[in-house]
């Protein structure tokens, strides 16, 4: 998992930036907005709403604006007609890409998607043709110097997690989504707040890149991300350290 390693941590970094110019309060809304048309406006029953609810206080979403989107989706204001959907390429070097969208004009999003995958040397492509190479996975990102490695290897497995790993100055905590909550609940219950906790997809295996290919992919996953439709961005690449430090990303 070493490329979505480079990538959860890239994002990561980017979100805090993003966050202060309040460029991820449009896609938590619209993750509110669909979570809570899917399984109702409560988000005490409904875990997904939930979820998206406390990303979007993480990134300091207002109040107004989490009440506003949970009435788009249950219906008692416009604006809730959004679709999920998965699109799915290549970037440059046959790196596979996963894309969450959510949209109220598929064929703008597709259009706009497609352009961004051509421009860097890229293919958006068929359904099915990358989304078997990635594992749906909670993720969560907690410092390093927080807690011991070995005290929060107890912890999260104990918790239901799958695997605990440090990252440069970070630990990264994998679950199956359905221990997602028990494995927030243990954390919390440790004091311990995750940078970020997300769940996500990984990827199985990982391509290797040299200095040239990690900037064109890099440049492609920044791109996506920055599109108002795309919830997020999973790839397969992995980037040695010798090559991220020469980038100036590690």
């Amino acid at each position: 998992m070493a490329g979505h390693s480079h990538w959860a941590n890239i994002a990561h970094k980017k979100s805090l930036i993003d966050a202060k110019r309040g460029k991820v309060w449009s896609k938590m809304s619209k993750a509110i907005i669909v979570a809570a048309k899917m399984g109702g406006g409560d988000p005490a029953m409904n875990l997904r709403l939930r979820y998206a609810i406390d990303a979007a206080k993480a990134v300091s979403v207002p109040k107004d604006n989490i009440t506003r989107a949970i009435k788009r989706g249950t219906g008692e204001l416009d604006g809730g007609n959004l679709d999920e959907c998965l699109y799915e390429g290549y970037g440059p070097c046959g790196v596979a890409v996963l894309c969450e969208i959510l949209t109220d004009n598929r064929n703008r999003t597709a259009s706009e998607v497609r352009k961004i995958f051509e421009l860097a040397e890229g293919k958006l492509g068929e359904s099915g043709c990358v989304a078997w190479m990635f594992d749906r996975k909670g993720l969560f990102i907690i410092p390093a110097a927080k807690i011991a490695e070995e005290e929060l290897m107890d912890l999260a497995l104990e918790a239901g997690a799958d695997d605990v790993k440090q990252v440069d100055a970070t630990y990264e905590v994998t679950c199956d989504p359905s221990s997602f909550q028990a494995v927030t609940d243990a954390l919390a219950a440790r004091g311990l707040e995750p940078e970020s906790s997300q769940i996500t997809r990984l990827p199985k295996t990982t391509v290797d890149l040299d200095v040239e290919a990690a900037r064109k992919v890099l440049k492609l996953m920044e791109r996506l991300d920055d599109h108002d439709d795309v919830q997020n961005v999973s790839a397969n690449f992995n980037i040695p350290d010798e090559a991220m430090a020469e980038i100036g990303g590690g």
